[in-house]
């Protein structure tokens, strides 16, 4: 069973939808409590940085993820909260993943970055069984995870950034793989076999 966490700092329903393409029913969450009920769970987010974490410390969230020992995936801000620490309102993530979240620095690209993009490398994963350099998924942000120790797959929008991290049970996504087509149903599939 998945759940999907939400803290009212995200669109929730296309998240749900596209494990319901998949054959899978997710339930939606209000209550920290619910969380280890569930073999696996997401948490999707939307918005600003500051405002989506100081929710998730007022709900009582922030605890309930830090001893969630089965695999949890932040999608676009959520995966963002999962790290260490966030330019975007300077604040102090939830430290699952190491690393940073830093303003991306597009150049003469606009900003945010804002549609698909290409994954140029991939590592070795259960996540990524079955993505190739070159395919594509579809992005919406302004902030991005610093390329370390931590990623998967890192794409290039004025310059170099994670596309998918991972540390031990948690794991993010920067893009939207519920809009990213069969790619994006690809790895949901591959969340879903995922065992730590």
């Amino acid at each position: 069973m998945i759940a999907i966490i939400n803290t009212g700092c995200a669109n929730i329903n296309s998240v749900r939808f596209a494990f319901e393409r998949l054959g899978v029913t997710p339930e939606i969450i209000s209550t920290p409590s619910q969380l280890n009920k569930f073999d696996r769970a997401i948490l999707p987010g939307v918005g600003h940085a500051n405002v989506a974490m100081k929710r998730l410390v007022e709900q009582g969230w922030k605890e309930a993820i830090s001893r969630y020992d089965k695999p949890l995936m932040g999608i676009c801000l959520g995966m963002q909260l999962l790290c260490d620490y966030s330019e975007e309102g300077n604040i102090d993530g939830l430290g699952m993943i190491n690393g940073q979240i830093k303003q991306l620095q597009t150049g003469a690209l606009t900003s945010p970055h804002m549609g698909w993009n290409t994954i140029q490398t991939v590592g070795q994963h259960p996540l990524t069984k079955g993505i190739d350099a070159n395919d594509q998924v579809y992005f919406v942000h302004s902030f991005a995870h610093t390329v370390n120790e931590a990623t998967l797959a890192q794409c290039e929008y004025g310059q170099s950034f994670s596309a998918i991290v991972a540390q031990d049970n948690y794991a993010g996504m920067q893009f939207h793989p519920e809009k990213s087509a069969k790619v994006g149903a690809k790895l949901l599939n591959n969340f879903m076999q995922w065992q730590v």
